[in-house]
């Protein structure tokens, strides 16, 4: 099985105490950086309570989801840095909760990018109006879902108290092919699938419309935006679905290095935490404009700020 393999692997190329410096930096980087724009994203869309829209709940839903699996991250740095402290049991608790998550932000993307194709491809249609409003249940029926489904998993797994390696032994979810297999395409074909479906209707419908022609509308921006989104989506979460099908692959005798490859894959999945936010900015002009009138404010609120801001208001009266 997997696990032997993971087992050599960990003896080769680690001690008693070691510390492995990639995965301290990055997810140092990312707890840091992800915890301030998500926060931020989430202070501007709660109070941007009369401009929500269904997207935007889409949006709260997946910085709740990007905060929950950073807030996984310290324990991990921790591990790295050559603590090795945490039982079994809470490792793999840990990895519930970032596996939940994970899938939580692809149901989540996918949910952002059809309610877009689905509100400027068909506005006029009363039956598609009705299923947008519908937001906050299919919110919580992803939550039930990746949760649900995730549990079972970890509480099924017999832990042996001479295979403790935490976050460098591999996930039953990894090896197993009655997980893996209905994962890759539950979890990652059909959302990435469906995102490439309503990616392509939302480009062809800007392109062929009334007010893209009259140039009204930048419709190469609106295409870049939509690029923008897909691109996250495949940066974020096809390398390590790729990986996952590799070691799901070889699971009776895994290389070293695709072990490496899967664990590196993993930390650009968690880099999705920092991207989303990028994302919400860069496509979302309600957004834009919120951060750019809180941060104008902050801005003022600064003594040297508003000193210099005062000079130049006494300037005319004093001429």
């Amino acid at each position: 099985m997997s696990i032997n393999a993971s087992t050599i692997c960990y003896s080769h190329n680690h001690t008693p105490s070691h510390l492995d410096i990639v995965p301290v930096c990055v997810y140092s980087i990312i707890l840091i950086v992800g915890s301030m724009f998500n926060i931020v994203a989430l202070l501007v869309f709660f109070n941007s309570a009369r401009s929500r829209s269904h997207t935007i709940i889409y949006m709260i839903n997946l910085a709740i989801a990007d905060l929950l699996l950073i807030l996984t991250l310290p324990l991990r740095i921790i591990y790295h840095l050559g603590y090795d402290i945490l039982s079994q049991r809470l490792c793999d608790m840990l990895g519930l909760v970032l596996k939940a998550n994970i899938y939580s932000s692809i149901y989540l993307l996918m949910c952002i990018c059809c309610d877009r194709c689905l509100a400027v491809t068909l506005p006029m249609s009363s039956r598609v109006q009705e299923g947008r409003k519908k937001a906050p249940l299919i919110c919580l029926g992803i939550w039930m879902l990746t949760f649900g489904a995730s549990m079972p998993i970890y509480f099924s797994k017999q832990i042996k108290e001479d295979q403790h390696h935490c976050f460098d032994s591999l996930p039953v979810f990894a090896t197993h092919p009655m997980v893996v297999y209905p994962t890759l395409f539950l979890g990652f074909g059909i959302p990435m699938v469906l995102m490439l479906i309503c990616s392509w209707f939302l480009v062809r419908a800007v392109r062929r419309s009334t007010v893209a022609q009259s140039n009204l509308v930048d419709s190469s921006k609106i295409s870049k935006m939509i690029a923008t989104s897909l691109l996250v989506f495949l940066i974020s979460f096809l390398p390590y679905h790729t990986t996952l099908l590799l070691v799901s692959l070889h699971r009776e005798n895994i290389p070293c290095p695709l072990l490496g490859a899967y664990r590196h894959s993993l930390m650009i999945a968690c880099c999705n935490t920092v991207l989303d936010p990028v994302a919400y900015y860069f496509t979302t002009d309600t957004f834009r404009r919120n951060v750019d009138v809180d941060v104008g404010a902050v801005w003022r609120m600064l003594p040297l700020n508003s000193q210099s801001s005062d000079r130049r208001s006494r300037a005319p009266d004093e001429s």
